[in-house]
């Protein structure tokens, strides 16, 4: 611990746990084994942070929601294992409107000056790059990336495995195993390279692409794609993944309008 870090008695630290200059670790925090917090950085009232993360120069993790409604109601960050944080990101705690809870899974990378807003749920392995804001109550699920300086739109979910491109407006759903940019935005087919990283085998991205064939290229509207793709294609996980991902849509995916 450095000296000039200031640290509640009342915060829990694991073993091996190292605190550099001028960071503020208050009351109540949780912080697993080997974890480091560079200088600088806040960690506020309510963190709980996992085991062998980096969290670096001048990151927040867990202040106040930007959110009139919030009345100091007791809530959280909780922040998984093997997790980056870097420089100067701010990671808000949630409001009582969306469950009082913002979690970051484990072995995610957020780079600086990314912004995760009250109420938003990130998965595990995710990717956010530089300057990426994100209003409150988005959902990104396992595997995605996105591309510096996006832009999320309030209680939009990113399916798993999906690519965002940079400077990309993000104000409909996004479905998983998909690259998709540009403002508005548009799908560009799927993610195949992060699929390839990730293990998909050749069948599994064709089946992926036929999949959204039925949704993006066909003439029939949503409904009517959904249950074409039901009634013609194979059941295989990922096409049970992106039947569930629309079926639980709520603000339409991109290109489209899920009530079609």
């Amino acid at each position: 611990m450095h000296p000039t870090a200031i640290i509640h008695p009342e915060a829990v630290l694991g073993a091996e746990v190292q605190v550099g200059p001028f960071s503020i670790i208050e009351r109540g925090v949780r912080i697993g084994a080997r974890t480091r917090i560079e200088a600088h950085a806040l960690i506020a009232r309510g963190a709980n942070i996992g085991e062998d993360c980096r969290i670096l120069q001048g990151a927040v993790v867990s202040n106040p929601p930007q959110d009139l409604k919030y009345r100091n109601e007791p809530s959280d960050v909780t922040i998984g294992d093997r997790t980056i944080i870097r420089e100067y990101c701010t990671i808000h705690r949630g409001t009582e409107h969306g469950g009082l809870h913002t979690t970051v899974g484990s072995d995610c990378l957020l780079m600086a000056y990314s912004h995760v807003a009250h109420d938003c749920h990130i998965g595990n392995c995710v990717i956010i790059a530089n300057a990426v804001n994100m209003a409150g109550h988005v959902v990104i699920e396992d595997f995605a990336s996105l591309g510096g300086v996006a832009v999320i739109h309030q209680f939009v979910r990113i399916g798993s495995y999906a690519f965002i491109g940079g400077l990309a407006r993000v104000s409909q759903d996004v479905p998983p195993y998909v690259l998709a940019t540009g403002n508005p935005m548009k799908y560009y087919g799927p993610n195949a390279i992060g699929l390839k990283r990730r293990g998909f085998t050749a069948e599994q991205i064709l089946t992926i692409k036929r999949t959204y064939l039925y949704i993006y290229r066909s003439k029939l509207n949503l409904t009517q794609a959904v249950e074409a793709i039901k009634n013609d294609m194979e059941m295989t996980p990922e096409v049970a993944a992106i039947l569930k991902f629309i079926d639980k849509s709520e603000r339409g995916l991109i290109g489209r309008n899920v009530k079609e």
